[in-house]
């Protein structure tokens, strides 16, 4: 048995594909296409099945904590593949937390909350009141647990800086969730007020046993697991499929979700026109988001500004404002982990979030939950349609390296003093940016060598 029949999966699929080789030529040959095509993509096609299957089994997940042990495994495999100086280098990326924070809960739900009024004072009946206060409040939740990782890992970007994103920004929503959509929800909005004393408390807990249980626990052990065998879990990383894993970890999560939106029959109370209607907004915003992020993350404008580093020659308050803006162009594995956790917002958290603000027994809840969770089974369609060309776009500065002015300063003053051992990974591009510079400086040099040597053999012949 080879090695590319390792799991009882490609077992089968080796073995429907023999079968399907007994078949005639013209036969085979059309099915072969589209039975590679849905093996590779795998993902979508899993995420279809499970949608259907939700529908018909809502209750299949009712007491069952998928959303706990799936997210757990995520973090699991990602505490054995993440370096502990790593993650503790991008836990002090105060710069990025910022941006991130920032784009996830201030201009994300600022945009949305616009275009929800103007949507709500155009009077259309295409969507009821109710499902645009479900916009807004999806606009308010942080950003999501599993598929961030998942995505940014397969995307090549910083997954340690997306690992501590999802734990800060998690943790804030608790508190900044029900703040930003009581201070949204109020005038003409104010029927959707979730104004509840006792809401932001209970959210808390829950929200910090979730991520205790899934996010810190397992990501702790990995790390533990990680430096006391670090040979047994290279091997592990180099021979096993955790990253398909972690993908399948993340189908189950996206299959808890709509269990419960089924079970709170969420897309039974609200008419067709309107999921329609939700369906292209949620693409279409969430593509929008994605570019405003693409711009937030990397402003041309602070190239032109400081084109130089600071020498003796600077004024103070040039230096100053280096060191103070400059850091927010980011490198490309950074801007992709902020392309990824920007616009995504989490429905295991979120759905929590809505029921306990607005109570159980909330008879307009599923028109406030629909556009949670199809928010969600797009973001991942969506992200998982661009992972490709955002890996591609990553290893293109490999062939086209960018200048140490388009990066700036280092993040070395970030972080902790000590740990930037592992410098060639996340710094890798200015140190090949320096090497490429340095060897510029020698040709010059030698180039005005070689000339001053013809110079003097001519002195010498006349």
């Amino acid at each position: 048995m080879t090695t590319t029949i390792a799991t009882p999966v490609c077992y089968a699929f080796h073995q429907v594909d023999l079968l399907a080789q007994k078949l005639p030529t013209p036969i085979y040959k059309p099915l072969k296409y589209i039975f590679d095509y849905a093996v590779k993509k795998w993902f979508f096609v899993g995420l279809a099945c499970f949608i259907a299957l939700a529908n018909s089994y809502p209750g299949a997940t009712d007491g069952v904590h998928i959303d706990y042990w799936a997210v757990a495994i995520i973090f699991f495999i990602s505490g054995l593949s993440i370096s502990t100086k790593d993650l503790l280098s991008n836990l002090y990326y105060v710069q990025a937390h910022i941006s991130i924070l920032i784009m996830s809960f201030l201009i994300t739900s600022s945009i949305v909350f616009g275009i929800c009024c103007g949507i709500k004072a155009a009077n259309n009946d295409a969507i009821s009141n109710w499902m645009l206060a479900g916009l807004i409040v999806t606009a308010t939740c942080p950003t999501t647990v599993s598929s961030n990782v998942v995505m940014t890992r397969q995307a090549d970007g910083n997954v340690a800086l997306c690992l501590c994103e999802v734990i800060i920004g998690n943790m804030l929503g608790a508190f900044v969730t029900p703040a930003l959509a009581q201070m949204f929800l109020t005038g003409t909005w104010n029927f959707a007020n979730p104004a509840n004393g006792t809401s932001v408390s209970t959210v808390y807990r829950h929200v910090m046993m979730q991520i205790g249980l899934s996010v810190f626990v397992p990501m702790f052990v990995g790390q533990v697991v990680q430096n006391i065998f670090p040979k047994q879990v290279k091997w592990c990383l180099t021979k096993l499929i955790l990253n398909k894993v972690g993908t399948f970890m993340l189908l189950l999560v996206m299959w808890s979700s709509f269990c419960t939106a089924f079970r709170q029959n969420a897309f039974t109370s609200v008419s067709h026109k309107s999921i329609i209607m939700i369906c292209f907004f949620n693409l279409g915003i969430y593509l929008f988001f994605t570019l405003v992020c693409f711009v937030y993350a990397r402003p041309v404008f602070l190239l032109k500004i400081f084109k130089n580093e600071p020498d003796e020659k600077s004024s103070k308050t040039y230096k100053i404002l280096y060191h103070i803006f400059r850091p927010f162009y980011y490198s490309r594995k950074d801007t992709i982990t902020i392309l990824l956790c920007g616009p995504a917002k989490t429905a295991a958290l979120g759905v929590s979030l809505v029921t306990s603000q607005y109570g159980l027994d909330n008879p307009h809840l599923g028109q406030l939950l629909v556009p949670l969770v199809l928010y969600q089974a797009e973001q991942v369609f969506t992200a998982g349609m661009l992972v490709p060309y955002m890996k591609k776009w990553i290893h293109a500065e490999n062939s086209e390296p960018e200048s140490d002015i388009e990066f700036g300063i280092t993040r070395t003053e970030t972080r902790i003093p000590g740990l930037n051992d592992n410098e060639e990974v996340e710094g890798g591009d200015n140190n090949d940016n320096y090497r490429e510079n340095e060897n510029d400086t020698t040709n010059t040099n030698t180039e005005s060598n070689i000339t001053e040597d013809l110079s003097n053999e001519k002195q010498n012949s006349i």
